[in-house]
C-alpha cells in the first residue's frame, strides 16, 4: 500500500509541479495555446494564485512524508488538491455548456480523474 501510496504522490506531484510551473510563468494566450483552457475563464492573478497553491502542494506531497516531519501534512496536500480540482471541474464544466465546447468535457473527465488520485492519496496518508 506505501508503494501505491508513494507512486500516486510522485504522479501528482510531477504532474502539479509542470501545470504550476507553466500557469505562473506563461501568458494567457501561450497558455490557451498549450491547452490551459481554464486561463480564459479567471483573471490573471487567479490563475497565478493557482498556481502557486499547485508548486506548494508539490511540497506538501512529497517533503512531510520523506522527511517524517508532520507526515499528516501529505494528506492535507491532497485534500487541497482535490479541493483544485472541484474548482477545474466546474470550470470546463461551464466552458461546455456555457460556451458550447463539447471538448471541454475531456478535460472534466481529466479532472475527476486526478481528483480520484488525490482522494486515493489523502485517505491513505490521513
Amino acid at each position: 500500500m506505501n508503494t501505491a501510496l508513494w507512486t500516486a504522490q510522485i504522479a501528482l506531484a510531477l504532474l502539479f509541479a509542470l501545470s504550476g510551473a507553466l500557469k505562473s510563468t506563461m501568458s494567457r494566450e501561450r497558455l490557451l495555446e498549450t491547452g490551459q483552457t481554464g486561463a480564459a475563464a479567471y483573471p490573471l492573478p487567479v490563475v497565478r494564485f493557482a498556481a502557486i497553491c499547485e508548486l506548494v502542494a508539490v511540497l506538501g506531497l512529497i517533503l512531510p512524508q520523506l522527511t517524517g516531519i508532520a507526515p499528516s501534512l501529505t494528506g492535507w496536500a491532497a485534500v487541497g488538491l482535490v479541493v483544485v480540482m472541484i474548482g477545474a471541474m466546474a470550470m470546463h464544466a461551464r466552458l461546455a455548456i456555457t460556451r458550447h465546447k463539447p471538448a471541454e468535457w475531456r478535460n472534466v473527465s481529466a479532472n475527476v480523474l486526478i481528483a480520484a488520485v488525490a482522494v486515493f492519496v489523502a485517505t491513505g496518508r490521513l
